[in-house]
């Protein structure tokens, strides 16, 4: 797997997981949805992605986007 398709991965992942945490857990586990949107939207613009340097530092190959 390529680090672009896994930093998509990662990013599905924990929306999911912040939208079940929210429902089950507590209301404010909607920041971490929040959160993990907003760096969505800003590496899009920035190509600077911090789940992308750590996925990296484990050993996934490097993609077209990171």
């Amino acid at each position: 797997m390529t680090l672009d398709r896994s930093v998509l991965a990662f990013a599905g992942i924990m929306v999911l997981l912040s939208v079940a945490l929210t429902a089950w857990v507590s209301h404010h586990f909607v920041w971490l949805t929040i959160f993990v949107g907003f760096n969505l939207f800003q590496s899009a613009f920035t190509g600077f992605c911090p789940a992308a340097k750590m996925l990296r530092k484990l050993g996934f190959r490097p993609g077209a986007a990171f």
